[in-house]
């Protein structure tokens, strides 16, 4: 086949990507079989999707490259151009967060000052709450929830996050609207005890000591007690959400389906917002490595059907975001494995690269 060839054109027009490169919608530009070259997984001209690539993968293992257009990446970037990176206060005013996260300041010191959960207050909050997540597309809800914020914020911004997520939660798993404005609620109150722990240890800059952590585990205790003119769900989604499936939890040291749904849906909710928050003595997770940690967490700490649905949803919702990488680069997710989900595809300048350990985002990007 000569240089100038129209065959020899039309292959260098095509791209040879390894298979854990592979994507969601992605065209093959040849015939793909098994292993044995007798079946045929997916034929030329196809688009991928999660299925197909899982099957490649498996019948196909040996396989080093597959051959795509030469055109597939960029014409997913051209599709998709970068987002403009958001500015965290204008998002935060423009949704109605703003005003919330003033409102649940002002339930938290009026829980320190009076040790009571002000029923009318809480439950105009989460009803704002409720509104909002009807309004808003969940990836909106997902940027407020990631942003980088002040630390000093943190419990009110903790106490709203949660609440959101519970209430996505409520919706992946396909429930009526009366149970998801319950876990809006159960998410709002679920930490308030800790406006009894004293601020040094809350906001301690370090690790705890024994001493200081077990005062802290109280907060779940705290939580129940304070709510005593609530539902009896409602005050237990916040004394068991701590509470682990393999029984090493804490208050109770209960384990499995004794832990009520909605307290093991409140524990997905407030380890992943823990874990892309700064604290004090930390700093934020990226929601890619947020959720890997879930993954490890799967039937020992968290309901593994639950991390399951989160991890198969959430990432949905990051799609053509901008994040932070470790270089200090700002790139665009374009595309993730849902067996690597820590590493998705990144568009940065032009190119879309597989991240990884040497490369890996950080943080959601945001001025």
């Amino acid at each position: 086949m000569s240089a100038d060839s129209p065959e020899s054109r039309e292959y260098s027009s095509l791209t040879a990507v390894t298979i854990d490169l592979l994507y969601d919608g992605m065209e093959v530009e040849e015939d793909i079989y098994d292993f044995t070259a007798a079946t045929m997984i997916v034929g030329r001209g196809a688009a991928l999707t999660y299925d197909l690539i899982e099957k490649i993968r498996t019948l196909n293992k040996y396989r080093e490259v597959i051959y795509v257009t030469g055109k597939t990446y960029r014409s997913l970037i051209e599709k998709s151009p970068p987002p403009m990176p958001y500015v965290r206060e204008e998002l935060e005013e423009n949704t109605g967060y703003a005003s919330t996260k003033d409102e649940t300041h002002g339930m938290l010191d009026e829980v320190s000052r009076s040790q009571a959960v002000e029923q009318g207050k809480t439950h105009t909050i989460s009803s704002n709450l409720s509104s909002q997540l009807e309004v808003l597309c969940p990836s909106t809800v997902m940027a407020l929830i990631n942003a980088l914020a002040p630390v000093d914020e943190y419990l009110q911004r903790h106490c709203i996050n949660v609440s959101l997520l519970n209430g996505l939660f409520g919706r992946w798993l396909g429930l009526p609207k009366s149970e998801i404005d319950k876990l809006v609620l159960m998410g709002l109150v679920h930490d308030c005890g800790k406006a009894l722990i004293p601020p040094h240890i809350l906001n301690a800059p370090r690790k705890l000591t024994l001493t200081e952590f077990e005062v802290v585990k109280m907060h779940a205790v705290f939580s129940y007690e304070l709510l005593y003119k609530f539902p009896e769900p409602v005050r237990l989604a916040s004394r068991l959400h701590h509470e682990k499936i393999c029984g090493a939890g804490y208050p109770d040291r209960l384990s499995r389906d004794s832990i009520p749904l909605e307290a093991r849906i409140t524990a997905v909710s407030d380890i992943y917002d823990a874990m892309v928050s700064q604290r004090a003595y930390k700093k934020a997770n990226s929601p890619f490595h947020t959720m890997a940690m879930l993954e490890g967490l799967k039937g020992k700490d968290l309901d593994a059907r639950l991390v399951n649905v989160f991890n198969q949803r959430m990432p949905f919702e990051l799609l053509n975001k901008l994040v932070m990488m470790s270089d200090g680069s700002v790139g665009v997710v374009r595309a993730f494995d849902p067996k690597d989900i820590e590493f998705p595809i990144i568009e940065v300048d032009g190119r879309a690269l597989k991240s990884g350990a040497n490369w890996r985002c950080v943080s959601m990007y945001s001025m």
